[in-house]
């Protein structure tokens, strides 16, 4: 088992997220920006990177911490933007890219929660069977 706490601000938009503008009357295209946070996603992942793949089924659990504002309380389920399943395609890609798995299709099980939190980070938990 592989267990792990990033410190940092989770990203609140993913690689998925496309967006369009108009352009003598006709749609175009394009990926919007997710800033900075696939790069500091990557390089937070890679220090934690197993010394093999993951070869058979795989359970993975993500907690994504999100700072606390307004009136939420610590613990209290996070329901904005981004989607959680969006929020695991970016991270799942980046670990694939890393080498955690040779592909992310032996993930069997994945249990994703997002939560208001005073220590905002990434908690990650992969399970081999």
């Amino acid at each position: 088992m592989l267990e792990f706490f990033i410190d940092m601000i989770p990203p609140t938009a993913t690689h998925q997220q496309k967006g369009y503008t108009v352009v003598n009357g006709k749609r175009r295209y394009y990926d919007r920006s997710n800033g900075d946070a696939e790069q500091k996603l990557t390089a937070y992942l890679s220090q934690y990177r197993p010394a093999a793949p993951y070869t058979s089924a795989i359970q993975v659990v993500t907690k994504w911490c999100f700072p606390i504002k307004g009136k939420h309380n610590d613990g209290e389920p996070y329901t904005n933007k981004p989607d959680a399943d969006n929020l695991c395609k970016a991270l799942y890609d980046i670990m694939t890219k890393l080498g955690y798995w040779k592909d992310d299709s032996h993930i069997y099980s994945s249990i994703t929660e997002k939560f208001w939190a005073q220590r905002p980070g990434l908690y990650i938990r992969i399970e081999e069977v």
